[in-house]
């Protein structure tokens, strides 16, 4: 007699293109254009050009008509909602990354799956309070996943960065501080105090700002800051803008100024040091060592995925716990 073993395919696959749905024929932050695309968020090695068909929040869908094209096709869903699609569910719940940012439940009656996307566990009052989900198997960024990374509540940090900005404006110091234009800018915003001085943003980050406004977040008072003359900007002010233009004309044009990094990645002093900043304020919109594991005993997943970062060391942390985890890119479906 010959018994035939059938081996059943996984909900989700790890592929070339992404994380992918065969059943339902859906990516997940596709790296290159698909038929159908989920986008938990709208940064770019996320939010990606090329697809026919998108899936998102309202928030991300607006963010990926800016940075993409208008008139893209892009079906939406608010937290709690979804679609089916052959027999499968996707679901959008906040991921508390950046505004509009979900995770993505995906269940199909025998299996269930959530893919985090990036996020964080801290509720910033801007991006959505993130939940974990119970799941049989658990996808997760892991850019942080290594004890050294802790972050300290993010109303202590705002703490430090007005008290910096209240020692310069003294001094008659233009203060400029980076963040990346989408999430972090608007984070590092949000806990400014205005009664220091006049806040700048630099247009880049201001768009983006604009979207935020329409989505009901309110911010301090800002003005936007459109390749205005360093000279004519109030010495007592900040400016916040993208890591980008930290060598640019306008900002070296600024005699007396200080500036800072607002990023996870300052708390390695080595990195700060090498990019010489006068100050580097750890605040990060991923999630950190502690709450990333109380995040995978929470959702109760019996299988962990890591991606993006420390993948291949969290894995082994998780195996050697108990669980069954392996490094979701080295997973891959080579059908493509």
């Amino acid at each position: 007699m010959v018994y035939l073993h059938i081996i059943k395919q996984p909900l989700v696959i790890s592929t070339p293109r992404g994380a992918y749905c065969p059943k339902a024929d859906v990516y997940i932050d596709p790296h290159y254009g698909a038929e159908h695309a989920i986008i938990t968020h709208g940064h770019s090695d996320h939010a990606r050009a090329g697809s026919i068909h998108y899936y998102a929040t309202p928030a991300t869908a607006d963010i990926m008509r800016y940075r993409i094209k208008e008139g893209i096709d892009i079906n939406t869903y608010e937290y709690g909602s979804g679609f089916e699609r052959n027999g499968v569910r996707f679901e959008f719940y906040p991921a508390g990354h950046v505004l509009g940012s979900a995770q993505v439940l995906i269940t199909d009656g025998q299996e269930r799956w959530v893919i985090t996307g990036d996020y964080k566990v801290e509720n910033d009052g801007i991006s959505g309070r993130f939940a974990p989900i119970l799941c049989d198997h658990f996808v997760t960024e892991t850019t942080f996943a290594l004890p050294v990374f802790n972050w300290r509540p993010q109303v202590q940090v705002f703490e430090e960065i007005n008290e910096w900005w209240r020692g310069n404006a003294a001094e008659g110091i233009l203060t400029v501080i980076y963040a990346y234009s989408l999430g972090k800018a608007q984070r590092v915003l949000s806990g400014l105090d205005d009664a220091i001085g006049p806040i700048y943003c630099h247009y880049t980050v201001a768009d983006i700002n604009e979207i935020y406004l329409r989505h009901g977040v309110s911010f301090p008072n800002w003005e936007r800051l459109d390749g205005r003359s360093p000279k004519s900007i109030d010495g007592s002010g900040i400016i916040v803008a993208p890591p980008g233009i930290a060598d640019s004309k306008m900002i070296s044009g600024i005699k007396k100024k200080e500036e800072a990094m607002a990023s996870g990645w300052m708390a390695l002093r080595g990195i700060r040091r090498r990019r010489s900043y006068d100050r580097g304020f750890v605040l990060s919109d991923h999630v950190d060592w502690k709450a990333l594991n109380e995040t995978v005993v929470a959702t109760g997943a019996s299988h962990v995925y890591p991606v993006h970062g420390y993948t291949e060391i969290y894995a082994r942390y998780l195996r050697e716990n108990g669980l069954k985890a392996i490094d979701f890119k080295l997973n891959i479906e080579r059908s493509e």
